[in-house]
């Protein structure tokens, strides 16, 4: 039986993408609720690593288990990259994702087009409960909108358009999102990355016990 890699997020579609991105991976892929996990890990930090590397190490000394994390967030060029790690809280601790984008509009509301360049960034920590930790990170670069299109996926994706494919985050189905992503580049580092010692051999163990 494999090893389970706890997943360290209650974002139901953060969760969704992961199920689909680590797909083949030598772990059980398993979310906080499903391991009746209620901390919360407070991303106070001012970078992505950091937000990433402390949830990380925190669910992997409580549970037990290899834990992802990760923090990401958007990037304004002409802002000066905010709202970068702060991306979740730009619009105040308990907005919605419609709340952040109404201000992110109004903060770029006098910024033209051809000047509204952004990227997508992820970062990803994964934690052994002896406390190693080793980082992935993933990019993505698009232009910010004057108005949001469409209705999938979630976050900033409304206003996030990709030049490649003429459309937003928010009009790609999760297949699409997922092979250009910022996240979907990180995950796929992460994969190669628990292949290596030592979290191989931390799986490579459990399966010794096993037998």
């Amino acid at each position: 039986m494999n090893q389970r890699l706890l997943l360290a997020t209650n974002n139901k579609g953060k969760a969704r993408e992961y199920e689909t991105l680590l797909t083949g991976i030598p772990f059980q892929l398993v979310t906080m609720a499903e391991e009746g996990i209620t901390t919360k890990v407070e991303e106070s930090a001012e970078t992505f690593e950091e937000n990433a590397r402390l949830k990380a190490t925190t669910l992997a000394a409580e549970s037990g288990l290899i834990s992802l994390a990760d923090d990401s967030g958007l990037e304004v060029d002409a802002l000066g990259g905010e709202p970068g790690a702060k991306s979740h809280r730009y619009a105040g601790e308990d907005a919605s994702d419609s709340d952040r984008i109404t201000f992110l509009l109004s903060r770029m509301k006098d910024i033209p087009e051809g000047k509204r360049t952004a990227s997508f960034r992820c970062v990803i920590a994964l934690a052994t409960p002896a406390g190693h930790v080793e980082f992935c990170h993933g990019e993505c670069r698009g232009i910010i909108t004057f108005e949001p299109r469409g209705e999938q996926n979630f976050g900033y994706d409304p206003v996030f358009y990709v030049p490649s494919l003429g459309r937003t985050m928010a009009e790609l189905s999760l297949e699409e999102k997922n092979s250009i992503s910022h996240r979907g580049d990180a995950a796929r580092k992460a994969i190669e990355v628990l292949k290596r010692p030592p979290f191989s051999n931390l799986q490579k163990q459990r399966n010794d016990r096993e037998r």
